[in-house]
């Protein structure tokens, strides 16, 4: 492999999808009410981008530094344990996408005008501190929150409730209750993606002191958790969805109901838990077409 392509592979683009899709809910919550607007979404998308890469790293650089990434771990193989990549090196580019993200988070408060406001400003300000802070320290440090069985709560609050919330109101300066259950609804899918990565994994992070939600409770009910998040996301959604009913199009999310369905009963068939590494990208992109047909819908 080309350096390159070294780096691409510890980026691990295919988790972008996820990423995005909650920037993109958010965005079509603020068209709906006229106010998209396109330089806050680009911004938006390359601040979540850098977020997420940082999160990438950090995670192959911190599962490293803690023994979790080993010749026993089921997932694809990441950079550092297979000598791709040195820790120095990961250090370095863990420090340069801090900044990149930091830059680029300050560039979105510009083009949303945050910095007419000083109370939004600090907020979204702290907000985006935060946000590269757990981006690291879920697995980097002693105190690693992912070890913790703490990765879920952070998962639903950066993937679901900053990304929708917080985009739908820099493009239009206000908070609308109802748009809390869409929220929800995209932080539960990614909760679910999570669930299905540590569901995968439980054997080695058991073996290696990561406390994810499945090594607490055990595989057969970590994937009845798996079940309740999927099924609580499709009813969150459906809840906003005829709550706001205006005409039958706005249900086109509805009809994925079949794509919701199939992957609970392909999880729920699948007894050796290496073999769920497939559904990973699936639940990943179930959550994307979600948020593109609830858009069509409202738009």
């Amino acid at each position: 492999m080309s350096t390159i392509q070294v780096w691409l592979s510890a980026f691990r683009l295919r988790t972008l999808p996820l990423a995005f899709s909650s920037i993109i809910l958010g965005a079509f919550l603020a068209a709906k009410e006229g106010a998209f607007n396109g330089a806050i979404f680009a911004a938006s998308l390359l601040t979540t981008l850098f977020l997420q890469v940082l999160s990438n790293l950090a995670n192959d650089y911190g599962d490293f530094m803690k023994g979790t990434d080993n010749e026993a771990r089921v997932g694809p193989s990441r950079t550092v344990q297979a000598g791709l990549i040195s820790p120095n090196a990961m250090k370095i580019a863990i420090v340069l996408f801090s900044i990149l993200s930091l830059v680029s988070g300050i560039g979105l408060l510009y083009f949303a005008g945050a910095f007419s406001d000083l109370y939004i400003l600090a907020f979204f300000l702290g907000t985006g501190l935060f946000c590269i802070l757990a981006a690291i320290t879920y697995t980097v440090g002693s105190n690693a929150y992912g070890y913790k069985g703490l990765g879920d709560i952070a998962v639903f609050i950066f993937f679901g409730l900053v990304g929708v919330l917080g985009t739908h109101f820099l493009m239009s300066q206000h908070f609308v209750k109802l748009n809390i259950f869409p929220a929800m609804s995209c932080g539960l899918l990614a909760v679910g993606v999570l669930n299905l990565n540590n569901l995968r994994d439980i054997e080695n992070d058991s073996a290696s002191g990561k406390r994810s939600i499945p090594v607490m409770i055990g595989y057969e009910k970590g994937k009845i958790y798996h079940y309740t998040l999927i099924v609580l996301s499709f009813v969150f959604m459906s809840i906003y969805l005829f709550a706001t009913f205006s005409n039958w199009l706005q249900l086109l999310p509805i009809i994925l109901f079949p794509l919701y369905l199939f992957h609970i009963l392909k999880v729920k068939s699948t007894v050796v838990n290496r073999n769920l590494d497939p559904f990973l990208k699936q639940l990943a992109l179930i959550s994307l077409a979600t948020s593109l047909f609830f858009g069509i819908g409202l738009l």
